[in-house]
């Protein structure tokens, strides 16, 4: 997060807040004041102010000679999910899509070169991939990337892709140009993306675009399944047309809802 050279209005203050919450991760739970200093780059006095105002506002808590987030910070990422819309349409259509596949139900919207899951709706597994509201993939060896990625004008996709991940992942498939060039035409071809085993071993999903009122891809709707339970063959042959079914559905009931009339009452 660029902390300077962004212009006049650029708020510093709001972006050191911001690099401290998202300092925080899996591997870094509760972290003390240094070294949230040191995953951020901030002077200890800059992270300590920080970490008291987060504190007052409910973002952050102590935990003896450390920090750790609170739930609260969820309400920062709920917030887009509903300002879009996208999740209460969806969830019924994904629900369905769930109980009549047997198989965990995911949307996930671009980020750079990442996708980041925004709704999920699982299914108990014995293997599975652990995927939570908020998780980052790379775009490109997932069949909920590609088929945002195959929508992207030339110039904007090249742009995208040379963005870094910030996964911490490293897929299997990494394909030079011209092989993903090729695959992102066959995917814009059939209008769907199949992903075995690309991303990590045992995976396999397949996946649909979503479509805002005007026909702009928006997100991607997946069923997701593990290679030793589910063929190619059923995927594509059970549960591919179940997705399309859903994805359209869903695109359909999302452009009504942007068509309805928004009166502000004062």
């Amino acid at each position: 997060m660029p902390r300077e050279g962004a212009g006049p209005d650029f708020i510093e203050a709001l972006a050191r807040g911001l690099e401290v919450i998202a300092a925080f991760g899996p591997d870094r739970p509760s972290m003390s004041l240094a070294e949230v200093a040191a995953a951020t780059g901030l002077a200890r006095p800059t992270a300590r102010r920080i970490l008291i105002t987060l504190d007052e506002l409910g973002y952050v808590r102590s935990e003896g000679r450390g920090y750790a987030l609170t739930p609260r910070v969820l309400d920062l990422g709920v917030a887009y999910v509903r300002s879009q819309g996208l999740w209460d349409v969806a969830r019924p259509h994904m629900e369905k899509l769930g109980a009549r596949t047997n198989e965990s139900v995911s949307i996930a919207q671009l980020d750079g070169s990442d996708i980041v899951y925004v709704a999920r709706v699982s299914v108990p597994k014995i293997v599975s991939l652990t995927v939570q509201i908020g998780t980052r993939f790379p775009a490109l060896p997932t069949s909920l990337g590609k088929v945002q990625l195959a929508a992207l004008p030339v110039d904007e996709l090249e742009a995208v892709l040379a963005q870094p991940t910030r996964s911490g992942l490293t897929a299997r498939w990494r394909p030079d140009r011209a092989e993903r060039d090729a695959a992102l035409r066959e995917v814009r071809a059939r209008g769907w993306a199949l992903t075995d085993e690309q991303l990590t071993l045992g995976i396999r999903s397949v996946a649909a675009p979503l479509r805002d009122g005007s026909g702009r891809v928006i997100a991607g709707l997946n069923v997701n399944c593990h290679a030793a339970e589910t063929t190619v063959d059923h995927l594509l042959g059970h549960h591919l047309p179940l997705l399309l079914q859903a994805a359209g559905e869903i695109s359909a009931d999302f452009a009504r809802v942007q068509d309805v009339p928004h009166v502000a009452v004062s």
